[in-house]
């Protein structure tokens, strides 16, 4: 073991001292520099690199480059200086937790089904394991149960550096080929496996392992988690919201579900009964305009792109224009969706000359083509007269 890794000895290593031996410019307005030893975990293995201060000087990253550990500073520090690094401890204790949470659900996870971890990303909102087979969602319930079951019995979490005679005797997982020396963490019932990440003690330090969610990927499952305090925090942060959505439904907390889908095919009704009226509507509207043979361009407010088909189809089909064109503005200065109707017409060619010169986008068939125009109103219905002229 490389004693100058002081997360290594402990990981509980909240502070030191430090000579910079080495701190040069990064090039993008940062410093790196190097230390005799530290208590900063680089940034590997799916795990984020520790922050901190070093003689108050914010360590923004840390990351290994070859042999040495290379500490991302905001300020340089002279070489020669002696320093004391202060690890933002939340964090750490954070990235520990999670850590071996993971470590808990891959080893069930394996010995279970079989199947191997084969991504494990500890990210802002959430970690997310990778493995290389399907799971049901009550056998992930299971999952979830039996990695509990391990915090509770309150473990040791060993950290073992077997020797080239002892490892082929021990049955672990790692996610690669590895040389020189190996570090294995075991969890009795939980894991034993290749890594060479922090953390906690005893698996009762976890606190609590929570799947948030599974989605099929690459053949495998994506499962998001959360361990400990943040675990904690996320199901404060979803009370809330369950308890907005309580009071806001007038429904007891654990019939949200019920209200919200009530109120879900309430508004499916409701819509359905909007549509059949604006129907009636439009076909009002269109019974308004005598039958001509002339090109009909009209200016509608209000109407979406269903409720524009509907009116151009409507009015070219009753024979109110040879070419009709309906459009309606969005609300943005400038911009009108489109609907072009004609039987007699190539729709398609005649949109595809009115978006090159109107800024416009869409198409559609010879009998009817749609999109959406930047320009103003005079200017489509002046290129709309020019375009459909006999």
């Amino acid at each position: 073991m490389d004693k100058s890794r002081l997360y290594y000895q402990t990981p509980y290593v909240k502070s030191f001292m430090c000579t910079v031996e080495r701190c040069e410019a990064s090039g993008k307005g940062t410093w790196l520099a190097v230390l005799n030893q530290t208590g900063f975990y680089p940034e590997g293995g799916g795990q984020p690199s520790d922050t901190g201060t070093l003689n108050q000087v914010k360590v923004l990253s840390v990351h290994e480059k070859g042999d040495e550990i290379l500490h991302e500073l905001a300020s340089p520090l002279e070489p020669g200086t002696l320093a004391e690094g202060v690890i933002d401890w939340q964090k750490r204790y954070d990235n520990m937790q999670q850590h071996t949470g993971e470590h808990i659900l891959s080893g069930l996870v394996h010995r279970r089904y079989g199947y191997d971890n084969v991504g494990f990303h500890m990210g802002a909102g959430e970690v997310t394991v990778d493995f290389n087979g399907v799971m049901t969602a009550e056998e992930l319930d299971g999952l979830e149960d039996a990695a509990n079951q391990v915090v509770y019995d309150n473990v040791p979490v060993h950290t073992l550096y077997p020797s080239k005679e002892e490892l082929p005797s021990i049955d672990y997982r790692s996610k690669k080929e590895l040389s020189g020396q190996v570090r294995i963490i075991e969890i009795p019932g939980g894991d034993v496996c290749a890594c060479c990440g922090t953390h906690v003690e005893n698996t009762g330090e976890v606190g609590i392992i929570k799947i948030r969610g599974m989605i099929r990927y690459k053949g495998g499952v994506r499962i998001s988690m959360l361990c400990g305090r943040r675990a904690l925090l996320d199901y404060r942060e979803r009370l809330k919201d369950g308890i907005r959505l309580s009071n806001l439904l007038s429904a007891k907390l654990h019939l949200v579900p019920e209200a919200v889908e009530k109120l879900k095919n309430d508004c499916q009704d409701r819509e359905m009964e909007i549509g059949r009226l604006y129907g009636q509507l439009l076909e009002l509207r269109a019974g308004q305009y005598p039958e001509s043979s002339s090109p009909l361009a009209i200016f509608e407010e209000g109407l979406n792109m269903v409720q524009i088909r509907r009116l151009s189809t409507l009015l070219y089909e009753q024979k109110k224009g040879s070419v009709v064109m309906v459009c309606s503005g969005n609300g943005t200065e400038g911009e009108y969706q489109y609907a072009l109707g004609s039987s007699s017409m190539d729709m398609r060619t005649l949109s595809k000359d009115m978006n090159g010169k109107l800024h416009g986008r869409g198409g559609g068939s010879s009998l009817m083509a749609q999109g959406t125009f930047r320009a103003s109103r005079q200017s489509i219905a002046d290129v709309f007269q020019e375009e459909t002229k006999s």
